[in-house]
């Protein structure tokens, strides 16, 4: 569960993060420090380290300002393989990641934390 997120920072089961970061709550894992090829943009490599597990939704913050896109190759490959995706201004997918926690739901979280 996150229970804080501003520009820069974001809580997650009471550890405080200040970079990049994926949840992985099937897991309960947080791989932090992610980092994508272009910083403002994902693409299908930066997500490989997660593809393969297992859950149903994919929620992408794209950072305070919504800067960052999601390069359309993320969603064909993700759909084609039965996952939803769902991607918004990270304050709204902090909110969107814990309601599906709370639903039971199995999801991933991948989080741009700044712009």
């Amino acid at each position: 569960m996150i229970t804080e997120y501003q520009f820069g920072k974001i809580v997650a089961n009471g550890k405080t993060f200040t970079k990049d970061l994926i949840i992985v709550s099937s897991l309960n894992k947080v791989i932090d420090d992610w980092w994508r090829e272009e910083g403002h943009s994902l693409k299908l490599d930066d997500i490989e380290l997660i593809i393969n597990e297992d859950y149903d939704y994919l929620v992408i913050g794209t950072g305070y300002f919504g800067r960052m896109k999601v390069e359309e190759e993320v969603f064909q490959e993700l759909e084609s393989r039965g996952k939803k995706v769902i991607v918004k201004p990270t304050k709204d997918a902090v909110k969107e990641f814990n309601r599906l926690l709370k639903e039971n739901q199995k999801v991933i979280g991948a989080f741009h934390i700044t712009c």
